[in-house]
């Protein structure tokens, strides 16, 4: 009963109290070793260690190109572009906050910072050209969450660390997955936009397109950069990280020249203090998880549910319920960190591959980001937007029951994340 309260209840009320989630995990984690008795010096042993791993570089060199990219015209670029390519169909505008997220997504890493900037961007746009504020808040606040699923997510780096799997091999499985969301998504905004009668925003002209794709050239090579030096197997993902900042810094500052010194300042103090926050959620989640794994709490966990003897599909469905719960009170570095080790054994008893339990995880997440009431993307929303939540609750829910569902079709049927590891 003591356990339960230590590893579980404690951490729970600390976050209902309002901690932030790396204060409440370190409390837990000193409660823990003050009361089981365990050297004091042990705790410093955890933190170093779970940052002492070489996949993590990856996590500040990302965070540092998403950061550049952002302040420096690329993601503008982008989105831009993404406009001219989409626009002539009736609900381009809303599709086109789906792709673009996903681009954002894809350079950034960082669901809430996807949020805040698309939204930035597109929230004007929406509201004058007809999508109602509901609407336009959940969509804002559901496609940001794709970051966390597609590839090279922070999440996967994260898990591919505590499960000891390739990061590639995820990324790869995430490709497929992420692809599906995001299709998912834009049909239902499509059929919003029809039934709703939203008026075409601008028709589609090869001149326009030609014009966006001259001015983005630059800005579209950092993702043939990254992509194609990860699955060429030029670069490792941390060495495709330090890449992206390099050809980032050169398109900013020699070809665009958006960014000075001044500006550059900026860009760099707001990615350390957002690398400081994930480290510190990081630190703070590997001291949790080892003291958690040496307890032997997983180990029974998984015996009791062994027991039950269960079907795979029965343990899936309990395993995504709790995941989604999970994810909507804890960031997914964190959930990770935490979670991985003790689900992971059940899992496997089971057959479920390491690399697909992943994506479960990531998708899963993700959909926990938004998913009420405590979903980060939905107060990254509110003070983005200035929307009140409740509006932006009842936007998110059509979002919330599509993706649920699309969480299902990747559980249930493995082949959509692995059908790519076989080329």
């Amino acid at each position: 009963m003591l356990d339960a309260f230590l590893y579980f209840i404690l951490p729970a009320v600390l976050l209902i109290c309002g901690f932030p989630i790396f204060l409440a995990l370190f409390i837990a984690s000193i409660a823990i070793v003050l009361v089981s008795g365990l050297p004091a010096g042990g705790l410093q042993v955890y933190m170093f260690g779970s940052l002492d791993n070489f996949p993590l570089l990856a996590v500040p060199f990302f965070v540092l190109a998403g950061e550049i990219m952002a302040q420096g015209g690329i993601a503008r670029r982008l989105v831009a572009w993404v406009v001219s390519l989409i626009g002539g169909i009736r609900g381009s505008l809303g599709v086109t906050t789906v792709a673009a997220s996903e681009l954002f997504g894809a350079m950034t890493h960082t669901s809430v910072g996807t949020v805040m900037a698309v939204g930035r961007m597109i929230h004007p746009s929406l509201r004058q050209n007809g999508y109602d504020e509901q609407f336009s808040a959940g969509l804002i606040a559901s496609s940001g969450a794709i970051a966390v699923v597609i590839p090279p997510a922070i999440a996967m780096i994260i898990y591919a660390m505590v499960a000891q799997q390739s990061a590639i091999a995820l990324f790869t499985a995430g490709v497929l997955p992420s692809l599906l969301i995001g299709i998912v998504d834009a049909t239902y905004v499509v059929l919003y936009a029809r039934s709703k009668g939203v008026p075409l925003t601008m028709p589609g002209h090869w001149k326009d397109l030609w014009g966006s794709t001259k001015e983005a050239s630059w800005s579209l090579g950092i993702i043939v950069v990254i992509f194609g030096g990860i699955y060429g197997g030029v670069f490792t993902p941390t060495e495709a990280a330090g890449v992206a900042v390099v050809y980032a810094l050169f398109i900013t500052t020699v070809v665009h020249r958006e960014i000075g010194l001044s500006e550059l300042w900026t860009v760099l103090s707001n990615a350390a203090a957002l690398i400081a926050q994930i480290m510190m959620i990081v630190t703070a989640a590997g001291v949790y998880a080892s003291l958690l794994t040496t307890s032997g709490i997983p180990q029974h966990l998984v015996a009791n549910i062994e027991s039950l003897h269960m079907p795979a599909w029965g343990l899936l469905a309990a395993i995504n319920v709790l995941l989604l719960l999970m994810g909507s009170f804890l960031e997914p570095p964190a959930a990770i960190l935490i979670l991985t080790p003790l689900l992971l054994p059940i899992v496997q008893a089971v057959g479920v591959s390491p690399i697909h339990f992943g994506i479960i995880m990531a998708v899963n997440l993700s959909i926990g980001m938004y998913f009420p009431p405590f979903g980060l993307n939905l107060f990254a929303s509110q003070a983005t937007l200035h929307v009140p939540l409740g509006t932006i609750y009842r936007g998110v829910l059509p979002f919330v029951i599509l993706n649920f569902i699309t969480l299902l079709v990747i559980t249930y049927i493995p082949e959509i994340s692995m059908v790519l590891l076989k080329f």
